[in-house]
């Protein structure tokens, strides 16, 4: 059930950036907002707590593999790239 829910988290994350590269009509904009956002959330947190995850705009848990499956966002680097396919009309 948490895996089954943290892939709905991650779609609904997707979802999200679409609407707002919608709304917005500036994708590009988007991307960089989400590389700024990432680049401040790689110093680490003290005390974190992973139930608090998905109140973050991105994971402040890193994870690759099976780890990921419980991840509540998805990776940056694809939710940037996708960002960046929607402005090129790639997307």
């Amino acid at each position: 059930a948490m895996i089954i829910r943290m892939s709905i988290s991650r779609v609904r994350e997707f979802a999200a950036d679409d609407g707002g590269a919608e709304i917005s009509r500036k994708p590009l904009g988007l991307a960089s907002a989400l590389e700024k956002i990432s680049a401040a959330a790689r110093r680490p947190l003290l005390h974190m707590n992973s139930a608090h995850a998905h109140m973050f705009i991105i994971s402040p848990i890193s994870g690759r593999g099976l780890s990921s499956l419980m991840s509540s966002h998805p990776p940056m680097e694809e939710r940037v790239r996708r960002l960046r396919a929607m402005a090129a009309g790639t997307a």
